[in-house]
């Protein structure tokens, strides 16, 4: 029998924004009653991806346990969300189970969608066909680097919106970079094909990566998107508006297109457009449920889908949400912000920093780091202080470079 049960507040996802906030609220009401649900038992640092498809990380350095990473105030329902009930204040679990709530955040991250390109899912870790979008093939993707002599390799990146918009093109250069280092790069040739139609989508940061993109001898396509996978066959189609083509590699990075996760599209808080959940992208309000809040990935604002805006958008997220549980009005704003830290060589990184509008937003004065060149000091950051600042800071509910600018009360 489907069990009833009760919580303050209930967050859907235990990923990185789910955790944030439910630690960042139990950090100023310790006794408040929390419910994540999270069916994984797994947690990752997904950022760390990057690294370890070039050579830099061991995959294993990018995952905890679930549990190790919940906070201790927390309940935690190991079974997925399946459909929400906001009219009557309520979650339906895959196993029948109801939820009560006063307060629900909505934090279930974004679906890779793979079956979307036609022949993917089947060549996925094999026939040179990989991909730093899962933990898996993070591995796969610095062997190939590593073993490839010569040939043709190809790295591809779907339209918006991805998470880490950056991500492709970082895993492509720090590639080039491995091969230089090895002088076959010579031998390779290596193309960007990305939907979009610029290379990076925050103007500022293009002329610092098309000087990489040319020092690799890059052959960058724009607008062409990866459409379907031939593994044993080693090719690979890309529709633009010249029709389709067909392209021969020995080497393929595949992104997939993805998509709000579908309990989250099929039910009442979905955006009609995206199929995210429909908030308020200053205070993370749902615009018709005012006691939902969504943030993350799966949250409809128009910023980048990146590990640092669920960092800047979890406090804020926290504080609103405890002010709708007091009967008041959220009292702090989201800018936007998220960050790309674009890997250009192992070693240097170009660190994008900007919110809405394309608004630039660094964290650190010019003297410090100059976000649009590359920088050792940007490497020094990504590889050394943010995995600890993730692990010890943000799912601790410690908000280094991150706490919400609060609202006075009138």
């Amino acid at each position: 029998m489907a069990r009833s049960l009760k919580h303050e507040v209930v967050i859907i996802g235990g990923g990185s924004a789910g955790i944030a906030t439910a630690a960042s609220m139990l950090k100023r009401r310790p006794s408040l009653d929390i419910a994540v649900v999270e069916p994984s038992e797994d947690h990752y640092y997904q950022p760390g991806w990057t690294m370890v498809g070039g050579g830099v990380f061991e995959a294993p350095a990018t995952r905890r346990t679930t549990q190790s990473v919940m906070p201790k105030q927390a309940t935690w329902l190991k079974v997925a969300a399946a459909s929400f009930q906001p009219e009557s204040n309520q979650v339906t679990l895959g196993d029948g189970t109801t939820i009560a709530y006063r307060v629900l955040i909505v934090a279930p991250g974004i679906r890779l969608a793979w079956e979307k390109i036609d022949g993917l899912e089947e060549t996925l870790g094999r026939n040179g066909v990989t991909s730093n979008y899962r933990y898996d093939l993070a591995p796969y993707t610095w062997d190939l680097v590593r073993n490839l002599k010569s040939g043709r390799a190809v790295f591809s990146q779907p339209p918006m919106p991805i998470k880490c918009a950056g991500a492709p093109q970082k895993a492509m250069y720090l590639a080039c970079d491995a091969w230089m280092e090895r002088g076959v790069l010579g031998d390779i040739d290596v193309e960007f094909r990305n939907a979009g139609g610029v290379l990076f989508g925050v103007k500022e940061y293009v002329p610092a990566l098309m000087q990489y993109v040319e020092k690799y001898g890059i052959d960058l396509k724009l607008g062409h998107t990866l459409v379907a996978v031939d593994g044993p066959g080693r090719k690979a189609v890309f529709r633009s508006a010249a029709g389709e083509e067909t392209v021969e590699f020995d080497m393929l990075h595949a992104v997939p297109p993805q998509v709000a996760p579908q309990f989250v599209a099929d039910s009442p808080l979905a955006n009609a457009e995206s199929g995210f959940v429909d908030v308020d992208k200053f205070t993370l309000q749902h615009v018709r449920y005012p006691n939902v809040f969504g943030l993350g990935d799966a949250g409809s604002t128009p910023n980048a889908k990146t590990m640092a805006a669920a960092r800047k958008q979890a406090p804020i997220a926290a504080v609103n949400a405890l002010a709708r549980l007091d009967a008041r009005e959220p009292v702090a704003d989201y800018d936007g912000y998220g960050s790309c830290p674009l890997t250009v060589e192992r070693g240097k990184i170009v660190l994008a920093e900007f919110g809405y509008d394309g608004k630039l937003l660094p964290s650190f004065p010019k003297w410090v780091i100059e976000g649009t060149e590359p920088r050792k000091l940007s490497w020094l950051l990504k590889s050394e202080a943010l995995p600890w600042i993730y692990w010890n800071g943000m799912l601790k509910g410690h908000e280094w470079l991150a706490k919400p600018n609060v609202k006075k009360a009138a």
